[in-house]
Formats: structure tokens, sequence, C-alpha cells
């Protein structure tokens, strides 16, 4: 289950949704900068490490290895969780190889970011660049690393002179003490003890149990560090690879791919973005579809729905279903655009270019298709659809090459259509 454009997509909701009918959901990619808002009878969870399926009592939350693990940030998210009434020391796991995000690389991050003359990727100062960075220099800190004392604290001591030494030279922040935090992240380590295993090994083992297990992205694939918007992207593996060498578990078991997208675009931060209207009805997309970032609060950039952009996503993902989102959010519009095709200088394009500057070039070509001019909120069947929002969904479909599956019509946890043909392939994937 991942993210068809460049996140917010409303992925949390719906792992949430199909949680029920899963026994396991482990989370591959990324850190607390993704938020995943849920909404349950009125309700409203947000999640940032823990994944979604937590909220269902019989379901099993994992955070793989691929995810990178501010300690900090985690023992918030559960005290919070464990407050809700949320079983968590029973139904949470975290890998023992996951790399952990200490505090130098949250100073970092936001020292680069704001730096004079660098350019802004728009991140959410969290670290999380920094962290990934250090697990591919080989320099990281692994969660059963930061379980050894011993090892913690002269880790802490190195990487404290080097990072302060680098920090002070290129953005002048003030050094941080390698003695405080040591003492931090080591009262830190014994509350993370009891939920640390080899999340790989009990994947593997639940697999073969004849358990189902649920693989929940991040981000989305137009921010996958090697097939997003380069270099507008988070640093992890935001596409359907990412679950393979996030969890451990081999390419085979995974029966399909579902990615999730907007019935318009939204993206936060910098970047191309081919579809973005500046004018009233970009407002009306962000204050009818409530676009601000569930983690930094930030207004989305918002857009009409880009075709290529999504027959690009598939593609790469090799997506089966796709789960529409917020569809009530063009309830309202009598016209409603819709871009099926890129031209550069009057010439179309038959695919989408590797370089920010060929992205920004791109002009969009719209078909405009009618809107329906009424609420969609209520529905419990697509048959229950305006006619015109039913060919607006019939359009996507068609031109996207992936089969719709599911439909959001709001935020709660009840306002979702399941089609007859996803409920039978989910049987399937179980049987």
């Amino acid at each position: 289950m991942l993210g068809a454009q460049w996140g917010d997509e409303g992925k949390g909701k719906i792992v949430d949704v199909l949680s029920g009918a899963f026994d396991v959901v482990a989370r591959y990619a990324g850190g607390h900068n993704a938020g995943h808002t849920v909404i349950i009878g009125g309700q409203k969870f947000i999640l940032q490490l823990v994944p979604c399926g937590v909220l269902r009592p019989d379901c099993l939350a994992v955070i793989g290895n691929g995810v990178v693990l501010d300690p900090m940030a985690f023992l918030k998210e559960i005290g919070k969780l464990r407050e809700l009434g949320v079983d968590v020391d029973r139904q949470i796991k975290v890998s023992n190889r996951a790399q952990v995000i200490l505090e130098y690389h949250r100073m970092i991050e936001l020292a680069a970011e704001s730096a004079p003359g660098r350019k802004k990727i728009g991140t959410t100062s969290r670290g999380i660049g920094p962290a990934y960075e250090d697990k591919m220099a080989r320099n990281g800190l692994r969660v059963v690393d930061l379980l050894n004392e011993d090892l913690l604290k002269t880790h802490i001591e190195n990487a404290c002179r080097e990072k302060n030494t680098v920090a002070q030279a290129l953005f002048g922040t003030h050094p941080l003490d390698p003695a405080r935090m040591y003492e931090e992240y080591a009262r830190a380590a014994e509350q993370l003890r009891p939920f640390v295993t080899d999340t790989a090994e009990l994947l593997n083992q639940a697999i073969a149990a004849g358990k189902s297990v649920m693989f929940e992205g991040a981000q989305g694939t137009m921010l996958d560090i090697d097939h997003g918007t380069y270099p507008f992207v988070t640093s992890s593996s935001a596409t359907a690879g990412g679950a393979i060498t996030g969890t451990g578990v081999g390419p085979t078991r995974v029966g399909t791919v579902i990615g999730v997208t907007k019935a318009y675009v939204t993206r936060v931060g910098e970047g191309p973005f081919p579809t973005e209207v500046h004018d009233r009805a970009g407002e009306v997309l962000r204050e009818r579809g409530q676009e601000f970032g569930a983690v930094t609060g930030r207004p989305r950039r918002c857009g009409w729905l880009d075709l290529p952009l999504l027959r690009y996503s598939n593609m790469i993902n090799g997506t089966e279903w796709l789960v529409v989102t917020k569809l009530d959010v063009l309830d309202e519009l009598p016209v409603i655009p819709v871009c099926t095709g890129y031209a550069i200088d009057g010439k179309p394009v038959d695919t989408m270019p590797a370089d920010v500057r060929g992205l920004e070039l791109l002009r969009p070509m719209y078909t405009e298709l009618k809107g329906w001019r009424s609420s969609t909120e209520k529905a419990q069947r697509y048959e229950d659809l305006p006619e015109e929002a039913r060919e607006y969904l019939s359009f996507l479909e068609r031109e996207s090459g992936a089969k719709i599956g599911m439909i959001s019509t709001g935020p709660d946890r009840e306002q979702t259509i399941t089609l007859p043909a996803f409920e039978a392939a989910l049987r399937a994937l179980h049987a």
C-alpha cells in the first residue's frame, strides 16, 4: 500500500480500513516526517512512525529496518496511543536493524535547509536525510547498537566530535554536549528495548504460518529517492521496491500492489508540479480538502489530477489496484480539468523527464470533464455516486492502466466504498 503521487494521498485512512482484514501491517520506509491521519467515529489519530494497523486490536504493527527511528518521537507517540487505550506493548514491534535518528541529525538538517545559498528542498527538519546519509556512509547507529551502552557512548562521542566541527564550520551552529546526549538516549533505549526484535524473521515466520501482511509505505512515488522528482524528494525508497529491502521479505512473497491517489494532486515543499493551480480553484481544493500537513501544518500546493504522472507511478510500482481518495472535494465543481498529456515547446512528450529542468518545461494538456455538483459523502455503493462522478472515475481507470478498488468520500473510516472485484481479490490473497 503506497502513495501514487507526492504523498498525503490518504494512505493512513486506507491502511486503517483494510487492516481489519490483515494480521500484520509493516512500515518499510521514512521516519516521523510522515503523518498518517485516521478518523474513527469523529476521533482523530495522527500517526508518524507507528503503522496505522495498530488501531485494530488484533493487528500487529511492525516498524521495519528501512525506517529511520527517532527514539524520542517513538516514545512520545506510543505514550499518546497508550493514553487512548491502544495495547502498544502487545501490538508494536521495532526492527533491531532500523537506523536511529540522533540529535545531531536534526541539527545538521535544520542548519543546511536554512543556510544562505543552499537549494531548499522543503524538508521537515527532523533529521531524516542526514540519518539516511550516515546509513549509506556506513556510519550510522542501528537500534541494536542503541541498546549496547558501551557502543552507544563511543558512537555519540565520536560522532559529536565530527558533527560539531562540521556544523560549526559550515553553519555556525552551537556544539552539542555528547555526555548529555548519551544520558538521554541511554534512558530512551531502555524504554525502547521491550519493543525490539528481528522483524525480518518475525514477518517471514508470519507469512510461512499463513498470516496476511500489508506493507505500509510513507510519502509517495514521486518523492522516491531514485524514481521521484530528484532532488526534491525524500531520502528513502517510497516505491514498492522499498517494501522488500525495508522489511527483509522476499519479492515473491508480495501478492499485489495497491496505489493510493487523490482525485486531484497535492505536494508539500519545493519542486516541480506540472498541474499546480494558483487561482481560486487551487484555494477551493485546499479549503475543501483541508490540505495542510499532518506533521508540519504547512499548506499543501494543489493541482488537477495528473494522468501521465499516475501512469508513470503505476509502471514503477507494478500497481494493480488504485484507491481514489477525497472524491468529495470535487463535489461542488461545475467543470473538472484532468491532465491527459504533456507538451514541451508545443510537442507531445511520451515519457516523464528525469531532470528537473525537463519537468519545469512540461506544459499539461487538459481534458475537461463535467462536474456532478452534488454530495458524494453519503454514498455507500458505487451505484450511489452521481453519474458524472462515476464517469470521472471510469476515465481515471481507463487512462491510468490500473483498476479502481476503493473510493474514499470523506475522512472517516466509514466513508469508504469498496468495489466487489477488489473485495474478491483481497479474499483470494488470504486464501
